[in-house]
């Protein structure tokens, strides 16, 4: 669907759940708030489901737009979620009653009744943000904050290579509105807890490379998160850490879930290694420089079988 036609079908909604992904990031978050208070404005009814998997660094973006227990919705609508799979444990009711998914994903599995899907656009938010044009919605500044928020977060502060000129150009327009941007950047970019450098610090002691320096991984254990008692909050974002390692190129992040389930996150240059094709290979997906997936196994089994995906992505 085009971005005037998905304006059409919101429209028309009403008593609309929006549902996020499993271990929501700043876009899924932003645009689903977003939208709730963009729908509202219209005179629908709206909310977003509670995702369990939210943190408190998220908390204040959430604030008068989680469902009440029992609130029954005619439609449901799903952002920056690229498959069942992502959805979170609380949506498992609402799968097969998607109404429209809008996303950024190039990986998308269609799996809603309709979909809008634009893989060239930085976050999720900015699709929203040319949705909401076409919608002839008052970007607010809670509004112009979401979107900036889920842009910011999706881009890396702007610098991560899926960084367009559009992306600026949306992003200083939501700036324009008036809202705090300072207060959003350094909440996410700049200020970290004790335990999240320690953390940190840990990654980069353990840290194994590989094919001379230029592919990093980096494993946050059970055992690491006992000994640090760090929370999801601490880990918020930490695969892009370990790309800035100097002569990375490609890094690969391996969350331990259980004894036998690891979630990969893994980052690229985007041009050499394509991280998408790589994870798929895995039954996951993503972005060309962004994407994940979950092994079953060690982490050490984790190590060994991403490796071999990356080296067959590469040589073929």
């Amino acid at each position: 669907m085009t971005d005037h036609q998905t304006a059409r079908r919101l429209a028309a909604l009403d008593q609309v759940l929006i549902l996020t992904h499993r271990r929501p990031d700043g876009d899924t978050i932003g645009c689903a708030s977003a939208l709730c208070l963009a729908l509202r404005q219209l005179g629908k009814t709206a909310w977003v489901l509670p995702n369990e998997d939210a943190h408190g660094l998220f908390t204040p973006y959430l604030e008068g737009v989680l469902a009440p227990a029992g609130f029954l919705p005619q439609h449901v609508v799903a952002v920056d979620v690229a498959s069942l799979g992502m959805l979170p444990d609380s949506a498992g009711a609402y799968k097969d009653r998607i109404d429209l998914v809008i996303d950024h994903h190039g990986s998308n599995e269609g799996y809603g009744r309709e979909t809008c899907v634009d893989p060239s656009c930085a976050a999720c938010g900015e699709l929203l943000y040319r949705i909401f044009q076409a919608m002839a919605i008052s970007f607010t500044p809670e509004i112009a904050m979401l979107l900036y928020m889920a842009i910011a977060t999706d881009t890396g502060c702007f610098v991560y290579s899926n960084t367009t000129p559009e992306t600026h150009r949306i992003a200083a327009a939501l700036m324009a509105v008036g809202f705090d941007a300072q207060w959003v950047n350094r909440r996410h970019f700049r200020v970290k807890s004790l335990k999240r450098m320690q953390l940190e610090g840990r990654l980069v002691q353990e840290m194994e490379l590989a094919q001379g320096g230029t592919l990093a991984f980096a494993y946050v254990t059970l055992a690491l998160i006992a000994d640090l008692q760090a929370t999801e909050e601490d880990l918020e974002d930490i695969s892009s850490f370990i790309g800035q390692v100097e002569g990375v190129d490609n890094a690969v992040t391996i969350r331990q879930l259980s004894p036998q389930e690891c979630k990969i996150s893994l980052r690229t240059d985007g041009k050499t290694l394509n991280a998408s094709a790589v994870c798929a290979l895995h039954g996951g997906g993503g972005h060309p420089a962004a994407a994940g997936c979950t092994i079953w196994g060690t982490p050490a089994q984790a190590k060994a079988a991403m490796l071999a995906a990356i080296e067959q992505v590469q040589h073929g």
